[in-house]
């Protein structure tokens, strides 16, 4: 017979760790309100920035920027964004196990390179004991299009150096609360668009001269298509948390429904025993006498 005391007890325990599930899932519904909104309004401007940069690249030569230029070879970067916290079901596994599947298809001739944002990613390397191009523990700290704007810094200067022949950035695409896709998107070499219809014939004048403008043009687009996918990646862990804490929560209380009435079987069958030995003991006093 299952011990009362214990699954009081083990009734107790769900009932706070459902309390703390409760909790994380309201929190993550409050950040997740803030980040969708900075996400939205950021979407519009990146995709513009991007749309235009890559017509302008369209009807330039590769020589015209370094950006712009594309190189055979294996030397791919990855820009992995993670969470530096966990309890988001299986956001960081599904980020990791495309990275592991992009280098995988690369080949064995090929060079793959990681730069790792978030700590359950550096945490998931460190195990396999794999070196990392660049580390960002606490990327995630006070994120600001600054921020951003440094590292795609030092994207610009990887690639620009021919350091590496290809610069990719996975993480988790934002679509709804409950909906996370993971993206693996080119960021270097810069997009060229294919032009169509009255594009085909215009010509572009620059202003100032075309190697000052694209500077800032290209770079421009690359910090905005970086800090998108951080606010994507921002927007989509504290989605993928509140979903896994309302799970959790709902878990819980099949579990705590489930435990109750274990109790009050047990219990009754405690009852039933104690007033069975009463009437034996009757009994047997009645056949003494």
């Amino acid at each position: 017979m299952p011990n009362l005391r214990d699954i009081r007890k083990r009734i107790q325990s769900v009932k706070g760790t459902q309390k703390l599930t409760r909790a994380m899932k309201l929190v993550a519904a409050a950040k997740l309100r803030r980040a969708q909104e900075n996400l939205v309004r950021l979407r519009p401007y990146a995709r513009k920035i991007i749309e235009t940069a890559s017509l302008v690249a369209a009807r330039l030569d590769e020589e015209d920027h370094p950006l712009l230029s594309r190189r055979e070879g294996g030397r791919v970067l990855f820009f992995v964004l993670t969470s530096d916290k966990g309890l988001c079901g299986g956001f960081n596994a599904n980020v990791l196990r495309h990275v592991e599947s992009a280098i995988a298809g690369l080949g064995p001739d090929a060079d793959p390179r990681v730069a790792m944002a978030g700590k359950k990613g550096l945490a998931y390397f460190r195990s396999r004991k794999r070196a990392l191009a660049r580390e960002m523990p606490d990327f995630y700290d006070r994120m600001t299009f600054e921020k951003a704007s440094q590292i795609a810094s030092w994207f610009v200067e990887q690639y620009t150096s021919s350091s590496v022949d290809r610069i990719c950035i996975v993480y988790n695409e934002f679509k709804t609360a409950v909906a996370q896709r993971v993206a693996v998107e080119d960021v270097l070499p810069f997009p060229r668009a294919a032009l169509e219809g009255t594009w085909k014939d215009v010509d572009i004048l620059f202003e100032p001269d075309k190697p000052t403008l694209l500077e800032k043009l290209l770079t421009m687009a690359v910090a905005n298509e970086i800090y998108r996918a951080i606010l994507e990646s921002i927007a989509s862990e504290h989605g993928a948390r509140m979903t896994a804490m309302e799970n959790a929560t709902s878990n819980a209380d099949d579990m705590v429904r489930n435990l109750t009435l274990a109790y009050n079987k047990a219990r009754q069958a405690s009852i039933t025993k104690e007033l069975m030995e009463i009437v034996g003991g009757s009994e047997a006093q009645k056949s003494a006498g």
